[in-house]
């Protein structure tokens, strides 16, 4: 009897691939913490400049779309959805993904203590975990899996609580703003898949940033969004941001769509992680010791999450 060849996974399936590109996404999103800093000092944008702060952030993301529909179209991949109702949801997932998102993050970290806005945004992690349970056969919530998200919620915790985090009065603008920015990113990894099926994933990656950070100028600028000081240097970081969103996004999504959305979304929790390391690099903030300890768990919980059953392909 002929003997039957296994079909080889996809690339974006195959475990290791799927942990250097999970990895490699965090990793230079984890970077853009220290160089958006860098960058709002550079471009002479203050805390206080919301307004200034969505300008930068919608010009970052309409030209990393850009750059990724360029690079479809390079790849030959169809720009049309599979029907014309199609463009609603994908306005619908730009809207979600990029320009609410980030709107929300800014206008909340405006008036949020930067350690408890840190502590709310990662429960986008264990919302996208949970949620993906509920609503995709291919990612069973285990007691494994729990187990791993919680390790990874504990180092992020760890990294981040203190007194101001803990005694700080509730915001609606403030804490509330960062919150539906969590949702919006949970959400937005759960449409991914149904975002696939309407579009090329390349393609609607690209769409989403572009449109998205389109609108995302607009409430910008009605809120008198400046960029005081315009350098080579200031130009040069914003190139770097946004090669972080154009590869960060297309190997996310690109992730997100071909393998349970757990399995991916909590190498996210690897951010805030990365955020500090490279800010005590870069920016000489103190090294905390507690790095260590939430490195480790942060790992841990990655570990275990991927190595918990009921983590098929689809």
């Amino acid at each position: 009897m002929p003997t039957k060849t296994k079909t080889p996974l996809p690339l974006f399936q195959r475990p290791v691939w799927v942990c250097l590109f999970a990895l490699t996404a965090a990793v230079l999103w984890g970077w853009a913490y220290p160089i958006i800093k860098i960058g709002f000092q550079e471009w002479g944008i203050t805390p206080d400049m919301t307004g200034s702060k969505m300008l930068f952030a919608g010009i970052r993301f309409a030209i990393s779309g850009l750059i990724i529909l360029a690079m479809a179209r390079g790849m030959h991949r169809s720009f049309r959805p599979a029907r014309g109702w199609d463009w609603g949801f994908i306005l619908l997932f730009a809207l979600i993904n990029t320009t609410f998102h980030y709107a929300c993050f800014y206008i909340g970290l405006s008036h949020s203590e930067g350690s408890r806005a840190a502590i709310l945004n990662s429960l986008s992690i264990f919302l996208v975990v949970v949620l993906a349970c509920v609503f995709f056969k291919s990612d069973r919530m285990t007691l494994r899996k729990m187990v791993g998200v919680v390790l990874g919620m504990a180092g992020i915790l760890i990294l981040n609580l203190n007194g101001d985090a803990v005694s700080a009065e509730w915001s609606w603008l403030g804490d509330g703003m960062i919150i539906v920015n969590a949702i919006c990113s949970a959400v937005a990894s759960l449409l991914t898949r149904s975002m696939a099926r309407r579009v090329d994933i390349i393609v609607g990656t690209g769409y989403s940033l572009g449109i998205g950070g389109l609108l995302l100028i607009v409430p910008g600028l009605l809120m008198g969004g400046t960029l005081p000081h315009v350098t080579l240097w200031g130009l040069a970081l914003l190139g770097m941001l946004v090669g972080i969103s154009t590869i960060g996004f297309a190997l996310y999504n690109q992730l997100i769509t071909h393998n349970p959305i757990g399995k991916v979304a909590i190498y996210n929790s690897l951010l805030p992680i990365v955020g500090a390391v490279t800010s005590c690099l870069c920016l000489g903030e103190p090294f905390q010791a507690s790095l260590i300890l939430a490195g480790g768990l942060v790992a841990s919980g990655i570990y275990i999450v991927n190595a918990a059953k009921g983590n098929a392909h689809r």
